[in-house]
């Protein structure tokens, strides 16, 4: 039967070497890029609210990100889904842009969900919110859009 046994050190043989794979695998982790991070969509369809809206996203900061174009504020508890539609930390994706479906809050204006699109959820077509429809004729009678 084998045994730790101490050798001088103050860790016995077996410690050590658990010790030495636990920094192993938080080493690899730590050295995965964001991107690897947010990988393909895996064929789910994911049902979005009807008020989802179609944008493109890049997050400045825990609080603050640019939504097409524009500055806006991220609401506390904002959730941002991968592909896979698992949550994804906003601070391992500062500084990338992302197609996505947003829904902002009623009250306060400020993004509360996003969803990071796949190549083929992109393709379908959305509203989205640059498009301002406004109920103001001219004299011609024409509509402006």
């Amino acid at each position: 039967m084998n045994r730790c046994t101490t050798t001088g050190s103050p860790f016995p043989h077996c410690f050590r070497h658990a010790l030495l794979a636990g920094l192993a695998c938080s080493f690899l982790t730590i050295a995965m890029p964001a991107a690897a991070q947010v990988q393909a969509g895996l064929g789910l369809t994911r049902p979005f609210p009807d008020s989802a809206l179609r944008g493109t996203l890049t997050l400045s900061n825990t609080a603050d990100a640019v939504l097409n174009g524009k500055a806006i504020r991220i609401a506390p508890g904002m959730r941002l889904f991968s592909p896979q539609n698992t949550l994804v930390m906003t601070h391992s994706v500062l500084g990338q842009t992302f197609k996505v479906n947003y829904v902002l809050e009623n009250s306060t204006g400020m993004l509360h969900a996003a969803w990071i699109l796949t190549e083929r959820e992109a393709a379908q077509p959305r509203k989205g919110s640059d498009t301002i429809t406004t109920n103001i004729t001219t004299g011609s009678g024409a509509v402006l859009k």
